[in-house]
């Protein structure tokens, strides 16, 4: 039995959007983000929780943090939160970009902001947004007197600007550190909180490694454990709970919450444990969807089956349950198990090395052509317009995940019931379970 506690994951970069109210930080994280995700409005306060989203730049991809606007000696309660919310987003973050407005200048809620960032000792870029002229980059150069390095002219509007500015802010992120052990699969224990993701890994360990309390939220960040017992080997990643955002009152918890988002995307297989005391929510449906979109070989793992009344809920009953919410993605492997009482516990990582090596499958073309190219023409896709699409060959790409493309004469009119056709053939013949497929059809 090889227990070794290796260094915290690696995660992307946490960029931390900050400044007074009405500065443009919404319409800059919306750019970011490429979608509009945050509220935008000329009444200051508007956004009052924060907005997490992904982006990438030259390369990297980044985690981002639209704040509320701080209000220098704001009485309002949502005021004095919204101030808590951006002091712990410069603690928590490791780049801050402090916006701020061309138009108004500098005011007293900007020096606040500038004598906080300096504090901290964090990098930090300053934006001076809505420079879309030339006078307004003269007018720009009062803000060199808060004291950054880093200072860049921008328009969250129309983007001018945004290219240089991302520039510097990818040129301050480290680059990605190579991970211990990272040639065994990594397996993300991932769920709502308290639903027993820490007792769980105890079970597995023997030992009590992890806090285990009732109070959801015990765990706060991802960290790498080396498994290696019982002919398994392995990377066990116990994460932060993750809940609805408008639950996440701690302020904390939400970074803990992004940081669990990057262990998915960093994992290869996703453990999900569901409270069987607990309906199959739409949180667990979400954190579901959040690993099938990232590729990831998922088991569910319904916990806590020892407190279940048997006589009124079978196994079978629960499994139809949880299908049918999962449709049309049913082909993944439900596991019932008991921290507590280690039922099936070793059956739940059984299991996840099975999906870890269906994720992993490779099919030579060869074969693949004459398995799939004779269902094709015995059921080819349906005329379109009076058109027929003809198929003439396929292939797996070649990806960490399964990925096929299948080349026609006219992709374009291959609708989605044929690709879901496709699709469950190739899981009824090659055994893809817990792991979602891409299929693409392409131009011969």
């Amino acid at each position: 039995f090889s227990f070794v506690h290796l260094k915290k994951i690696k995660m992307s970069s946490i960029v931390a959007i900050v400044g007074r109210p009405n500065v443009g930080k919404s319409t800059f994280f919306n750019r970011l983000i490429q979608k509009r995700d945050a509220i935008v409005d000329s009444q200051s306060g508007v956004t009052r929780d924060r907005h997490y989203g992904y982006s990438f730049w030259n390369g990297k991809d980044f985690t981002v943090i639209d704040t509320g606007g701080f209000m220098l000696g704001g009485e309002d309660n949502f005021e004095k939160e919204i101030n808590t919310q951006v002091m712990i987003a410069i603690e928590e973050a490791d780049i801050v970009v402090f916006v701020v407005d061309v138009e108004t200048g500098i005011n007293s809620m900007d020096n606040e902001i500038s004598r906080l960032l300096h504090k901290s000792n964090k990098e930090v870029i300053l934006a001076i947004n809505k420079v879309d002229n030339s006078k307004r980059q003269l007018d720009s150069t009062e803000f060199y007197s808060l004291g950054f390095e880093k200072i860049f002219n921008f328009s969250a509007i129309n983007g001018g600007g945004t290219g240089e500015l991302l520039d510097s802010l990818v040129s301050l992120m480290p680059e990605e550190s190579v991970i211990e052990n990272n040639e065994i699969p990594g397996f993300a224990v991932v769920g709502r909180p308290n639903s027993g993701k820490s007792s769980f890994i105890n079970a597995l360990l023997g030992i009590d490694r992890y806090v285990v309390k009732d109070l959801a939220g015990t765990t706060r960040d991802s960290i790498d454990t080396h498994f290696n017992r019982f002919g398994f080997d392995f990377k066990l990643i116990d994460t932060a709970g993750i809940r609805k955002k408008s639950k996440i009152n701690d302020d904390v918890e939400f970074y803990s919450v992004v940081r669990s988002i990057r262990t998915i995307e960093n994992s290869d297989v996703c453990l999900i444990i569901f409270d069987a005391t607990r309906s199959f929510d739409s949180q667990v449906k979400n954190i579901f969807w959040l690993a099938a979109r990232n590729n990831k070989g998922i088991v569910i793992l319904v916990n806590k089956w020892d407190l279940v009344d048997k006589k009124t809920n079978t196994i079978k009953l629960f499994e139809e349950e949880i299908r049918k919410e999962l449709e049309p993605f049913t082909d993944i492997p439900i596991v019932f198990i008991s921290s507590l009482t280690k039922q099936r516990i070793f059956k739940a990582i059984e299991t996840g090395m099975m999906v870890y090596k269906c994720r992993s499958k490779k099919i030579v073309t060869r074969k693949f052509n004459e398995t799939m190219l004779p269902i094709i023409e015995k059921t080819p896709p349906p005329a379109y317009k009076g058109k027929y699409v003809k198929i003439k060959f396929c292939t797996q790409l070649p990806s960490s995940f399964p990925q096929f493309a299948f080349f026609c004469n006219l992709p374009q009119y291959i609708k989605d019931p044929y690709k879901r056709f496709i699709e469950n053939k190739i899981r009824e013949i090659y055994d893809f379970n817990g792991v979602p497929i891409r299929i693409f059809f392409r131009k011969k």
